[in-house]
């Protein structure tokens, strides 16, 4: 009769458990908490920004055309540029100086761990955490070759798509995360399909804990990487092609 208890006792755990896995990972859109009380007003203040910043976006504008676009995706697909791993990539990244971002002089992994940080905090599931840890990465590019910072969007999700188990929300966050004009402005909606709003929800879920958790204090780097590796381990292989 212990046998018999013992065992309904483990079902029940693990039905327990199952039920709590499903509701984290349902959670992945449910509304952001760690940025209450910020004054969201001193964020994406582009009239107060460097020159530095403004003069990327007039850049930017000047040479973002749909010929170059089509170019520079065919030439994602068609070249390897380097091997390594996502912490490595991620170390590689911070020797960079962002040129398109008004709200903070961080450094690059710093504002990658920020992120995937106010993510945890607000009990997301770990795939969304992953998906804040690198959504920057596709800046990488500025070191193998392309015009300049404002070419490189787009690098990333051509990257992780078939070398990662992140499921589709989290390569809409990555693919998308910066087009605001869409997400926050509501601007091509006439050319928005039934795909294109499961993406966009996305995006706009993940959208706070990019752009409100600049105003964190740094972490950490040395103390959060053993979990963070831990989370890599679950998401990608040990090495990927660039």
């Amino acid at each position: 009769m212990r046998i018999t208890q013992s065992g309904l006792a483990l079902d029940l755990t693990s039905d327990a458990i199952d039920e709590v896995n499903v509701l984290k990972t349902n959670l992945w859109d449910a509304e952001s908490h760690f940025d209450d009380g910020k004054d969201k007003t001193q964020f994406r203040d582009y009239e107060a920004a460097c020159e530095r910043v403004k003069n990327f976006y007039k850049e930017q504008h000047e040479k973002q055309t749909v010929a170059f676009n089509i170019k520079a995706r065919a030439e994602f697909k068609t070249r390897t540029r380097a091997h390594m791993g996502i912490w490595e990539a991620m170390e590689m990244l911070n020797t960079l100086v962002d040129e398109s971002d008004p709200d903070t002089d961080l450094s690059q992994i710093e504002h990658l761990l920020q992120t995937a940080e106010a993510i945890r905090r607000d009990g997301k599931p770990e795939w969304m955490q992953v998906a804040g840890l690198v959504h920057d990465l596709g800046k990488l590019l500025h070191f193998f070759g392309s015009e300049g910072q404002w070419d490189v969007v787009g690098y990333l999700y051509h990257v992780l798509k078939d070398q990662s188990t992140l499921p589709f929300e989290a390569l809409a966050m990555i693919r998308y995360h910066s087009f605001y004009p869409w997400h926050r402005d509501g601007a091509y909606m006439h050319l928005t399909n039934e795909k294109d709003k499961e993406s966009l929800a996305a995006v706009r879920a993940f959208n706070p804990y990019d752009l409100y958790s600049k105003s964190d204090a740094p972490c950490d780097v040395a103390a959060l990487r053993p979990y963070y590796e831990g989370l890599i381990a679950k998401f990608f292989p040990p090495v990927l092609n660039w």
